[in-house]
């Protein structure tokens, strides 16, 4: 039988493209995910591997849509094999049924894990440089004007009324935690 796998990273994007390819392929049963490849627990993924059986064909639109890390798509190609159960990878042209898919696979998976070492290296490399620069990166610093006026109430509503931060969150509507940063702010402000 052959059963497809389709991963999108976030629940804003879409599996239909490769939903296309892998019923074109001839999937009778696909699994979708919708789930960061990072994320340890892909529980289509876990279904898939539960439901393997000898002879089965697992396909996948591109190597990176099954596998975190070279190390984890061998492991589980490792338990493709072990479960007598071949993979086919549509995009690179990989089909493990023959020596040559198995030769190309190792190659493609080390070339992946590559490209993503070499990502790191320069977004690394393009803070460091942008940090000698003294260009700062993040999230700014501050609070919106918005803010800045839920701050102050906040600080007022605490120092002339007498309220407990309990309440003040209450009637603000903002957490606790929120709160003590903007009262903590208007307290810097204030000492400027």
């Amino acid at each position: 039988m052959k059963i497809g796998y389709a991963r999108v990273s976030t629940t804003d994007q879409n599996l239909d493209m490769q939903l296309n390819e892998l019923e074109k392929a001839g999937c009778e049963k696909i699994y979708r995910e919708k789930l960061s490849g990072k994320n340890k627990e892909r529980p289509e993924l876990q279904n898939l591997l539960a439901d393997l059986r000898n002879g089965d064909q697992v396909v996948v639109w591109k190597l990176d849509r099954i596998g975190r890390s070279i190390k984890d798509l061998i492991e589980i190609v490792d338990t493709f094999k072990n479960k007598g159960v071949d993979f086919i990878s549509l995009h690179n042209q990989i089909d493990t049924s023959t020596s040559t898919g198995r030769f190309t696979f190792n190659i493609f998976a080390a070339l992946a894990e590559f490209e993503r070492e070499m990502i790191v290296e320069r977004t690394k490399a393009g803070l460091q440089a942008a940090k000698i620069r003294g260009i700062k990166s993040g999230r700014k610093p501050g609070l919106s004007a918005e803010n800045i006026k839920k701050a102050q109430r906040a600080h007022k509503l605490l120092n002339q009324n007498n309220m407990s931060m309990q309440e003040i969150s209450e009637f603000l509507k903002v957490g606790k935690s929120t709160l003590y940063r903007y009262v903590k702010y208007i307290e810097v402000q204030q000492e400027r």
